[in-house]
């Protein structure tokens, strides 16, 4: 063999091998389907670790109003109780000096279910 002859074949071997090598390099870089479902995992469960955090605050802001409902209903309570003691007083002096007080008009429709007695 002459050396054309080795250097030919010395190519051809290299480039087999060259081609080998990138077929193999090729398989080895393919994502499997294994590998996309753990990454559509992923995605999903950052996703819904965000709508967690989302629906956390809104939970928060939520409590926080309905704190502030329940103290202003609570505010509204004690003053009416205040007012009802203030109107039995103020009756109870005007019949003590022999007055009558005038008529009550009627109650409306939306606080009958919330008053249970006449003044």
């Amino acid at each position: 063999m002459s050396v054309e002859m080795w250097t030919a074949v010395s190519s051809g071997v290299v480039g087999v091998a060259s081609a080998g090598a990138a077929v193999w390099s090729g398989r080895a870089a393919r994502r499997t389907a294994r590998d996309h479902r753990r990454d559509d995992f992923s995605v999903v469960t950052d996703r819904m670790e965000k709508e967690i955090d989302r629906q956390g605050k809104r939970i928060g802001e939520l409590e926080q109003t309905s704190d502030r409902q329940d103290q202003r209903l609570e505010g509204a309570g004690v003053a009416i109780s205040h007012l009802i003691d203030r109107v039995r007083s103020l009756t109870a002096w005007a019949r003590s000096i022999g007055l009558e007080p005038p008529a009550a008009p009627p109650v409306p429709e939306r606080a009958r279910e919330f008053i249970h007695h006449d003044v």
